[in-house]
């Protein structure tokens, strides 16, 4: 269609068929031009989800194994996630794969972060993504063991994190997931400032700054946006999960404020 509209407007403005044969000719290098760029998106975009999946679940694999062995619970937990994320097939059998490579004893993590940093290039994003992850799967059984955290700051490290950015990020996951569910609570004072922590405001910010934070952690979890980030469908569940904790954190905010 892109050459023959091309050979249409040639004829119109240049005239006859000479121009024509150009207008068809520069149409068909715009449109050679454009699929070759289109497909060279998408194999980015395929390798980038790819590298996230491979990093993610062999550093799960590297944190059961930080504390000198890998328990029964831990694996159990790798299971548990795989099940709530729809992980089936071949790529199961990708994840365990990839949890047994990061928990063998020459796992180098560092050569693997260092290829996530080079898929990752400049998007924060990605990076701020994969931690995220990480940190969520660290505190799932609501313990946040010295060991798993001493593996988290030095990935934060690796892809260039700082540790204040990520003790935030911390904080802000422990609080969203004491929300687990969705599930509105009391209001309690102790509970409220949980929920100011989940949503990443003080208490004394505006009804505004509350709101613009809580539309912003909700636009950075919904599935597009993730997608565009890196992060394979397969693991979008969690980001489902996110947006409730969110949510209910919210709510009970707006609630305390009427």
């Amino acid at each position: 269609m892109a050459k023959f509209v091309g050979a249409l407007l040639g004829y119109y403005f240049l005239g006859g068929a000479l121009g024509a044969i150009l207008g068809y000719f520069v149409a068909s290098l715009f449109s050679s031009g454009l699929q070759s760029n289109l497909r060279n998106s998408y194999d980015l975009h395929s390798h980038s989800t790819d590298i996230f999946f491979a990093t993610t679940f062999s550093l799960m694999g590297f944190m059961a194994k930080a504390d000198g062995h890998v328990s029964e619970d831990e694996i159990s937990q790798a299971e548990v996630l795989m099940a709530k994320l729809g992980i089936q097939g071949q790529k199961r059998s990708e994840a365990i794969q990839y949890f047994q490579q990061g928990a063998a004893a020459d796992f180098d993590m560092q050569a693997v972060l260092a290829k996530f940093v080079t898929a990752a290039r400049f998007r924060a994003d990605m990076k701020r993504n994969l931690l995220t992850f990480l940190v969520e799967i660290a505190i799932a059984d609501d313990h946040f063991h010295a060991s798993e955290e001493a593996v988290l700051r030095r990935v934060a490290s690796a892809i260039n994190i700082d540790m204040r950015s990520f003790e935030r990020m911390v904080e802000m996951l422990k609080a969203q997931r004491s929300f687990a569910g969705g599930h509105q609570r009391s209001s309690s004072a102790n509970e409220l400032t949980t929920a100011y922590k989940a949503i990443g405001v003080p208490s004394t910010a505006s009804d505004k700054e509350v709101k613009r934070a809580y539309r912003k952690l909700m636009s950075q979890h919904h599935p597009d946006k993730m997608i565009a980030r890196g992060v394979p469908e397969d693991m979008l569940a969690m980001a489902t999960e996110k947006t409730q904790e969110i949510q209910a954190a919210y709510d009970m905010i707006e609630k305390s404020r009427k």
